[in-house]
């Protein structure tokens, strides 16, 4: 009896804790939820585009319809077509399906004169995997700092990026793919038509991303479609400016487009003859959404990314910053300290002083001596450390400092440039890993869950009171940046941080449970370096 009633008041409390809330959007009612312990409205699954099957494959996002009566929003909806590739996504929505454009809303009020600044977050993976409705990308810790957050989906993938000359010539503006960078621009134009009913400044919009959500905001940035609406830019590990992560050209991305089209038609009876490229593609949207992804898998065509499509990317994007085209607002951007291992740079043999000079001559065998003097290695643990910050600089590293170098030469809003720093903690229930894959820092994505004070919707990890002073002052940084386009806050009410330098200062934030700030001239010495010797590759 004991059991039962204290399960019944349990379910009595959820109950009530948990009430509906109405909101009118342009496109009609949406009944969401309203949280009486935190105070937080969430409304979930609501569509910000047609969705784009059929014939509507591979074509930009088309406006919503409107709909009658009162339409549910307390579920998130499906997530865009995807393999199962990375073990950390942790997915609330139900399944995968080609109709996948919808957002979340999270606000504390939802009166119109509230004019909250409002947070639109693109998850990362790659531009093959993720979804708006993974935990860690919850907005109702930030929502609890006076913000509307938003999440959306976008196309990933083959349905994404998928580029052809069928395409292009159907597409009047004779370029094809960056289907998924569409959609968070029509995401973007969506927020800024119908965020004032919840409560939403829609002058006051601040994108950001990680890994590819932070390549997608740098490309919003210089997208002619999505300038108008951004008030600031925050991106995490990654940016479309310059190498090694700059798009490829449309031509590529089309003949590349063309390889797969082949591939997937080639035991079809169109594919033994020789046909027009629209009719390729007339073929290729036959092809049922889960079939065609297992298809385009298997035979190996796993990566997709942005190309110069002339429409959505005018130019390349690095052009378009060099040339002041970007949107003229603050940005607050960095990257982590183990975006990439030393084990990345030294394969399979040891941390030793004469394997890495090995390495780095294979590496760089005309440039061997500067990368040497840049990255040093005189013992053991200088070789970690400095393999590290290689193969981190190859992989996220430069092409983050790219883009906020670019950026201030063209931009004289402010930039804050950061290096995360923080140790994850171990997974619960992990067996003690060897002692060489050990983090030597911060993961590629580590440090989402406390920039948005998620840890707690995170189960995976034996968070510490280390770990939530991180979240803590990460959490702070980046809602003083959405509400000011500045992470130090003026605010008498709220914590003093240690303050934070612009970039023009020759200065970086260190985010660790005790920050600090440090000069950056050796890291200018290191991108100029990459810029250069990309440039000639």
């Amino acid at each position: 009896m004991k059991v039962a009633a204290v399960l019944y008041s349990l379910i009595i409390f959820s109950v009530s804790a948990i009430s509906a809330e109405q909101v009118r959007t342009q496109f009609g009612l949406l009944s969401g939820t309203s949280d009486k312990q935190t105070h937080i409205s969430a409304f979930k699954g609501i569509p910000f585009a047609a969705p784009p099957v059929g014939a509507l494959r591979w074509q930009p996002p088309q406006p919503v319809g409107v709909w009658e009566g009162v339409r549910d929003a307390k579920s998130f909806a499906s997530r865009p077509m995807q393999n199962p590739i990375y073990s950390d996504m942790q997915f609330r929505s139900e399944n995968t399906s080609e109709d996948s454009l919808y957002l979340n809303v999270w606000t504390p009020t939802v009166s119109k004169q509230s004019k909250l600044p409002v947070l639109l977050y693109f998850y990362g993976g790659g531009f093959i995997a993720g979804s708006s409705d993974e935990k860690r990308y919850d907005g109702a810790s930030m929502a609890q700092k006076g913000i509307v957050v938003v999440t959306a989906n976008y196309r990933l993938g083959v349905f994404g990026f998928f580029a052809h000359k069928g395409l292009s010539n159907g597409s009047g503006y004779q370029g094809s793919g960056n289907y998924g960078l569409m959609d968070q621009q029509a995401a973007l134009k969506w927020v800024a038509e119908n965020i004032a009913a919840f409560g939403g400044d829609p002058t006051r919009i601040t994108i950001a991303g990680e890994s590819a959500g932070s390549i997608s905001v740098s490309a919003l940035l210089v997208a002619p479609s999505a300038k108008p609406y951004i008030a600031g830019a925050i991106g995490e590990s990654g940016s479309i400016v310059g190498p090694p992560l700059a798009p490829s050209s449309l031509g590529k991305a089309e003949q590349r487009g063309d390889e797969i089209a082949r591939a997937m038609l080639k035991n079809s009876a169109k594919g033994k003859t020789a046909i027009k490229a629209e009719d390729a593609i007339a073929a290729l949207r036959e092809i049922p959404a889960q079939a065609l992804l297992d298809r385009v898998t298997k035979a190996g065509f796993i990566y997709f990314k942005p190309n110069v499509d002339g429409y959505f990317l005018p130019a390349s994007p690095a052009a378009l910053f060099a040339d002041g085209m970007q949107a003229k607002v603050p940005l607050l951007l960095g990257d982590n300290s183990q975006e990439g291992s030393y084990q990345q740079i030294m394969v399979d043999g040891e941390p030793s002083v004469e394997h890495y000079l090995d390495r780095i001559k294979r590496l760089y065998p005309d440039d061997f001596k500067t990368v040497l003097q840049l990255y040093p290695g005189n013992n053991s643990e200088q070789v970690k450390a400095s393999a590290q910050a290689l193969a981190s600089d190859r992989f996220m590293g430069v092409a983050t400092y790219n883009w906020v170098y670019q950026n201030s030469k063209t931009n004289s809003s402010a930039s804050y440039y950061y290096f995360y720093d923080h140790v994850r903690p171990d997974t619960l229930g992990a067996k003690k890993a060897l002692l060489s894959n050990q983090p030597r820092g911060a993961v590629h994505s580590a440090e989402i869950e406390y920039a948005l004070g998620n840890l707690d919707v995170n189960p995976l990890y034996k968070w510490s009171k280390t770990d939530y002073q991180m979240s803590s002052i990460m959490q702070q940084y980046f809602a003083n940046f959405v509400k000011t386009g500045d992470p130090n806050s003026t605010d008498s009410d709220v914590k003093k941080l240690l303050a934070w330098p612009t970039f023009s200062a020759h200065k970086r934030m260190i985010l660790r449970p005790e920050p600090k700030v440090e000069d950056i001239d050796y890291l200018e010495a290191r991108h100029a370096f990459h810029r250069e010797y990309y440039s000639q590759q």
